[in-house]
Formats: structure tokens, C-alpha cells, sequence
């Protein structure tokens, strides 16, 4: 796939922070990070390794100073062996602001940058303007070159023309494969994994049956972690242009990031178990969200409340920066806990919290004023005291008071261990009566 010269040059700046364009090629001045590449030759051959163009042919050229290095690559293109004494005897179509007097110098018998270097410092200003005598003292050395060095923006955005009218999803996704190879080059040079990405076409008609078109259509690509894999990012664009209806035939392409974060690189393990074949976990997460929705695919998320069934809540698997939707005993699901969801407070040895929790406490039966759970229950650990919720909304759930607890692990006869919570008379606000309820189960 193509890329753009402005890519190009930012691909170049992998090797080296100075960068700029003369004419139709790339200067890339090495002599202060060459020996970081293994040498001169070693930098070259990395570079070919690492062509951003494939089916192409890098040339590089070595020269002193850029314009000899620029004259012997454009004899290179010609099919020409450089002359052995550079830059005298290099032809004079080779040096750019000789080009448009060509014809002169060849009359006055003037064949090679020496035979112009040779003529009369004043003379030759005067007759043919000073940018020529300064590009040949700048070739010998007798003047410091300048160039504008190339530097790489903070955000990418780049637009393409596209080479036809796209009327569907399908000629927009072939397009935009060159703007993600461009991307990729910005994202490797920033050393930066993107997170969102925003790509917008321009529609060529602003009216259509009868109805005013927008100038633009737009969609958003977003990850649920930073990545540089374009094979990846090319999957979740095709799947959101899919579900994607174009109002009118589409002419230019834009695509910018809108979140990136610093790239810590790609981490494999050293287990064979961990390096299967095959899609990770949250590139699945990630394709589903594309394909069904964002809110459709939802991922859990700690929540600092001290009541076990509140410590976990759901949010959209890409919307990272979105609030924690409020879980709800009755309709959330059962879900694993960790000491990491559990607040600070309970972190004690008796906070012996179980791997699986119910949908919503069930109520135990009472026997002779003891809880009973396929059997009598048998108390091991407790109680740990939980006083908690007369701050939000779930104290309503509480019949209208904060929950005010006492938890035990206790044993089954049939079910094994189980977590249990006593309310408090304290707490019940009620007639005394005292209520069991299992709330977790263990392995």
C-alpha cells in the first residue's frame, strides 16, 4: 500500500532525529547516532529490512555534504558511474540550481560543478544570482547547509483524496488501508499505542432526493487497550463501516487519532500455554463492541463501597473514562470477587471473602433460633461487623435504612462452606425479629 512523503519522512526520523527534504529525495544526517545502528552499514541494511514501501527499492547514497550525496543518487538513476573526483567532476544537470541555466553555462564551456566553481566569485553572482555560488561553496564545505528538519506532530491526522467516488463501506475500508499505514509509521516513530480513532469522509453531494446532506459522515474506532496492530484496527473499521449506511458517494478520507497513550511495547510469556494461536481476549471484547454496540458489551469494575453485592459494578468493555454503571442486586450477575474490589477497611485476616457471590442474599430458614442452609450451619469465623449505605440510594433496598450487619463463614452439612450475614437488631429498625441470609459460596 502507498504511503504519503509526509509518512515517509517520519518513518525516517526512526533512525535519526535529523530529517528534512531536498528535492526529490531524503537527507538523513547519521554522524552523531550512527554507531547506536552497529555503524554506517548496519544502519543501511536496517533500513532496508524495515522498508515502510514494500515492492520497493531504497537507493541510498553517501556523500559529504547533501547536495553530492543528491548528485550521485541522481546518476544512479540515470544509469551512471559517479566520476572518481567528487564534486568537481560531477555533470552540472546534477546540481539543482545550476538546472535552469544549463544552457548558458554550456556555451561559456562550463560542463561540471568545477569548471562553474572555477569562474569569478563576483561575476558569476551577478550573472546568475547568489544561489548558485552559495550551493557550490555549500557542496565544498565552505558554507554550513541548511535545512528545515522534520519534525513529527503531537496528534496524527492526515485527509486523501480518494482515486474514485467510494459509494460504499467497502471502497471507503480500501482507501483508508493507506491512511492506517501512515498511523502506524506516526504511531512507531511517537513510540505510542492509540486508543480512538475518528475517520470522516466528505460526502460530494450536498443534497439528495430532496434532503440536505451533511458535508461530512464520521465514525469513531475505539479499543479497550492501547495498540500499534493496523490488522487489528483494519477489523474494527471494516466491522463499524458495515454498520454504517453512506448518506451520498464519499471524495476524501480523513483519519485522526483522538486518543493515544505511551506504548510500553508487546509482552509474550515464557509458557507455551500463554502463546496460543489466536485472537486475545480483548480483541474479541473489542470486535463485539464494534459489531453489537458499545453498550452492549459490558465488563466488570470495582466500586469502593463496603456491602459485598456493591463492591462490583458494569461499564461498556471500550468506555474506560465512563462511570461505573450501579449495580443492582436483583439484576446483576453473579460474579468472582477479590481482595482488590474489597475497600481498604476490610482488609483483615478474618475478611475471608468467598470467590463466588449469589444474584441477591437468600433468606435462610430458622430452626429452633438457628440458620439452616441444607442442614444446620455450623459458625467458623466471626463475626466481621459491616455498617455501611446510609449515604446512597441502595439504603432504600434496606427498607429504608443502612445495612448493618454481622458476617460468618460458616459450614453446611450438605453445601460445604458457605457466607452468611446476620442483621443486627440494632440495625433492623423492626419488631426484633432476627433475619439469616446467605450472601457467597465457597470452592
Amino acid at each position: 500500500m502507498e504511503v504519503s512523503i509526509e509518512t515517509l519522512g517520519w518513518w525516517a526520523l526512526r533512525y535519526t532525529p535529523r530529517v528534512a527534504w531536498l528535492d526529490e529525495a531524503l537527507v538523513l544526517e547519521v554522524s552523531a547516532c550512527e554507531r547506536l545502528w552497529g555503524g554506517r552499514q548496519g544502519l543501511m541494511r536496517l533500513m532496508v529490512a524495515e522498508n515502510v514501501v514494500p515492492n520497493t527499492r531504497i537507493q541510498k547514497v553517501e556523500g559529504p555534504t547533501s547536495l553530492v550525496a543528491l548528485a550521485r543518487l541522481r546518476l544512479f538513476a540515470l544509469g551512471q558511474k559517479p566520476p572518481v573526483d567528487i564534486p568537481s567532476a560531477l555533470p552540472l544537470h546534477t546540481l539543482t540550481a545550476a538546472r535552469e541555466h544549463l544552457d548558458v553555462l554550456a556555451r561559456m564551456g562550463c560542463r561540471t560543478w568545477g569548471d562553474v566553481a572555477a569562474l569569478p566569485r563576483g561575476g558569476l553572482s551577478r550573472r546568475f544570482g547568489a544561489a548558485l555560488r552559495e550551493a557550490l561553496d555549500m557542496a565544498w564545505g565552505l558554507r554550513p547547509e541548511r535545512h528545515t528538519w522534520l519534525t513529527l506532530p503531537d496528534s496524527f491526522e492526515q485527509k486523501l483524496e480518494l482515486p474514485a467516488l467510494a459509494e460504499n463501506a467497502h471502497e471507503l475500508m480500501w482507501s483508508a488501508n493507506r491512511l492506517l499505514a501512515s498511523l502506524q509509521v506516526w504511531l512507531r516513530a511517537r513510540q505510542r499505542g492509540v486508543l480512538a480513532l475518528e475517520l470522516e469522509w466528505t460526502l460530494d453531494l450536498r443534497r439528495y432526493n430532496g434532503v440536505d446532506l451533511p458535508p461530512h459522515q464520521s465514525i469513531v474506532v475505539r479499543t479497550a487497550e492501547p495498540t500499534q496492530d493496523m490488522a487489528h484496527l483494519r477489523r474494527l473499521m471494516s466491522e463499524r463501516l458495515a454498520l454504517t449506511q453512506l448518506a451520498a458517494p464519499a471524495s476524501w478520507l480523513r483519519l485522526r487519532s483522538i486518543d493515544t497513550t505511551p506504548w510500553a511495547g508487546a509482552s509474550t510469556s515464557f509458557l507455551p500455554e500463554d502463546n496460543r494461536k489466536g485472537d486475545k481476549l480483548h480483541e474479541l471484547v473489542e470486535r463485539l463492541s464494534a459489531r453489537l454496540g458499545a453498550r452492549e458489551v459490558l465488563v466488570p469494575a470495582a466500586q469502593a463501597d463496603h456491602r459485598p453485592e456493591d463492591m462490583q459494578g458494569w461499564r461498556p468493555a471500550l468506555g474506560k473514562g465512563a462511570p461505573p454503571a450501579k449495580s443492582k442486586p436483583a439484576k446483576s450477575g453473579s460474579a468472582p470477587k477479590s481482595d482488590k474490589a474489597a475497600p481498604a477497611g476490610s482488609q483483615q485476616p478474618d475478611a475471608l471473602f468467598p470467590p463466588w457471590l449469589l444474584r441477591e442474599p437468600l433468606r435462610l430458614e430458622m430452626h429452633d433460633g438457628h440458620p439452616w442452609y441444607q442442614g444446620p450451619l455450623r459458625s467458623l469465623i466471626g463475626p466481621q461487623r459491616l455498617e455501611a449505605g446510609w449515604w446512597g440510594d441502595k439504603a432504600e433496598d434496606e427498607g429504608g435504612h443502612p445495612a448493618v450487619r454481622d458476617y460468618y463463614v460458616a459450614e453446611s452439612p450438605e453445601a460445604g462452606l458457605v457466607w452468611v450475614f446476620r442483621e443486627r437488631p440494632s440495625g433492623c429498625f423492626a419488631s426484633g425479629d432476627v433475619r439469616w441470609f446467605l450472601q457467597g459460596l465457597y470452592a
